[in-house]
C-alpha cells in the first residue's frame, strides 16, 4: 500500500491547531449559536452563556457530557482558535466591549483555523504535490491574518476562503484519481443512514456529503475523501480511515467510534468513543 502522505510537514502548525480549553475562556460556550436539537443543553443565541459555565470559564458536568447526550458539546472543536483569541485579561463577563471584541475574533479566528486544517492536509499530500507551494504560501497569509486583538472584516474572511477552496478542489481532485478514485459529479450527495458496512469505499468522494447516521463500520476508507462532509451519528467502528483526506476532529467527534477505528496519525480518538471493539454482527 503507497503512503497517501509525506512525514508532518507543518508539525507546529498542527500544535497550534490543537484546542486547549485550559487557556481558553468557555468561548465556546458563549460566542456560538447553540441549539438543544444538535446536542448541546439549551436554544442559546450567540453571545449568552451556557448555564453549566461556571465562574472559572470551565464546563461544570463536562465529564457528564456523552452521558447527557450532548453530543454538540463533545463534537465541537475550535482547532485552536480559542486559546489564541483568550490574550486579554480582561473580563468579558463584566466588561461589554471586551465581550464583543472577544467574541468576534474567536468567530474570526475559527474560520482562519479552519482553512489552516485544510491547507495542512493539502501540503501533506503527497499527489498534491504540485500544489505545496501554494499551500504554503496560503498557510503563510491565513496566520498573518489572525495575528493582532482586534477581530477580522467578514468579507475579508470569506475572499481568503475562496482563495483556500482554490487550492483544495484540485488537491482534492488529484489525491482521488491516485488512489483509484474520482470526484463525484454532484457537489453533495445525501447519504443518509446508509448501510455502506464493510464495503470496499478506496478512493470514495463524500465531501459535501452528509452522512447523517450512515453505517461505515468496517470499511476500507483508503483515499476517500471528507471534504465538509456531515458526519453526525455516522458509524466508524472498525474502519479504516489511515488514508482518508480531509478529516477534522469536528467530524469525528461528532460520530461515533471504537478502539478498532484506525485513524490518520495527527488525529486524536475522541474521548466520547467507547475504547473497546464493538462485537455486534459481522464485519
Amino acid at each position: 500500500m503507497r503512503p497517501i502522505r509525506r512525514e508532518e510537514p507543518f508539525p507546529q502548525l498542527r500544535k497550534a491547531l490543537t484546542a486547549d480549553c485550559r487557556c481558553c475562556r468557555g468561548l465556546c460556550c458563549a460566542a456560538l449559536y447553540r441549539a438543544r436539537t444538535e446536542g448541546f443543553p439549551a436554544d442559546l443565541p450567540p453571545g449568552r452563556p451556557c448555564p453549566h459555565l461556571d465562574g472559572e470559564y470551565r464546563c461544570a458536568i463536562h465529564g457528564q457530557l456523552t452521558a447527557r447526550g450532548l453530543h454538540g458539546c463533545t463534537a465541537y472543536d475550535c482547532l485552536g482558535a480559542g486559546q489564541r483569541a483568550a490574550t486579554s485579561p480582561a473580563d468579558w463577563r463584566r466588561d461589554p466591549e471586551e465581550k464583543e471584541r472577544l467574541f468576534a475574533r474567536f468567530l474570526s479566528l475559527t474560520a482562519l483555523h479552519q482553512m489552516l486544517w485544510y491547507l495542512a492536509e493539502a501540503a501533506a499530500l503527497l499527489p498534491a504535490r504540485s500544489l505545496w507551494e501554494g499551500a504554503q504560501q496560503l498557510i503563510g497569509e491565513c496566520w498573518s491574518l489572525g495575528e493582532g486583538d482586534v477581530p477580522l472584516d467578514a468579507a475579508l474572511v470569506e475572499r481568503q476562503r475562496t482563495r483556500v477552496n482554490q487550492l483544495l478542489r484540485p488537491a482534492h481532485e488529484l489525491t482521488l484519481a491516485a488512489v483509484g478514485g474520482r470526484p463525484s459529479p454532484r457537489r453533495s450527495a445525501d447519504c443518509s443512514g446508509r448501510q455502506f458496512r464493510g464495503a470496499p469505499l478506496r478512493g470514495r468522494d463524500f465531501s459535501m456529503s452528509l452522512l447523517l447516521g450512515a453505517d461505515l463500520s468496517g470499511c476500507d476508507l483508503w483515499g476517500s475523501s471528507f471534504l465538509g462532509a456531515d458526519l453526525r451519528g455516522a458509524d466508524l467502528r472498525g474502519a479504516d480511515l489511515r488514508g482518508s483526506i480531509f478529516l477534522t476532529p469536528i467530524q469525528l467527534g461528532a460520530a461515533r467510534g471504537d478502539g478498532q477505528t484506525r485513524l490518520p496519525p495527527f488525529l486524536s480518538r475522541p474521548a466520547s468513543w467507547d475504547p473497546s471493539p464493538q462485537h455486534d454482527g459481522p464485519r
